[in-house]
């Protein structure tokens, strides 16, 4: 199973974690809970009337447990490409990752130890799915962006390179809709077992 590793907590990254793990790949997320989020308060994000930075975030957190996130409170500290797989160093520990996904916010360190290519404003440059020049590294979030910076385009990003991944590893479109049939009761998201996920 592929395994994949998201690096940040705020929007982007849980988003990006929330669908891989709910479409069945292994998935860790390394968060301090360091997110600009933490400070804001959200009166523009769609669906949701009035909400604190910090709670959200908590529901946010719920979600992707409920789904299956492995989330770590450990700073990552280095990432390196040994040409088979990605290598995540954290203070505590080493992990292997076939897909990196970097929600790191303005830190653009981890993405200058894999060489990503810049863009002319600083920004680490990426396609419309999140993909850096580094094949299997995404970038989202603040990261991709100098300004225009909100919480509902980040968790887009997120989304956007959850479902670039997925494709990647079905080899295939890969879309992620769900119905009302696909809710099970008492499950706050309808995680779909194998035999139910659908690729279209």
């Amino acid at each position: 199973m592929s395994h994949v590793v998201v690096v940040g907590g705020g929007p982007g990254g849980l988003s990006a974690a929330l669908f891989t793990a709910k479409n069945g790949l292994e998935t860790s997320l390394f968060d301090q809970g360091e997110t600009a989020l933490r400070f804001a308060h959200l009166l523009n994000y769609l669906g949701i009337d009035s909400v604190d930075g910090e709670a959200f975030l908590h529901a946010a957190r719920e979600q992707a447990d409920a789904v299956g996130v492995h989330r770590h409170d450990e700073r990552v500290v280095e990432v390196e490409d040994d040409g088979e797989e990605f290598v995540v160093v954290t203070e505590t520990g080493t992990y292997a990752a076939d897909y990196l996904v970097l929600a790191t916010g303005q830190a653009r360190e981890l993405a200058a130890q894999l060489r990503c290519e810049l863009d002319h404003d600083g920004t680490v440059l990426v396609d419309r799915n999140g993909r850096t020049s580094v094949e299997d590294v995404y970038a989202v979030g603040w990261l991709t962006r100098k300004d225009k910076v909100q919480a509902v385009i980040s968790a887009g990003d997120g989304a956007a390179a959850a479902l670039d991944v997925l494709s990647t590893v079905e080899r295939a479109p890969f879309h992620d809709f769900d119905t009302p049939r696909d809710v099970t009761v008492g499950r706050r998201l309808g995680r779909r077992d194998d035999s139910t996920a659908r690729n279209a």
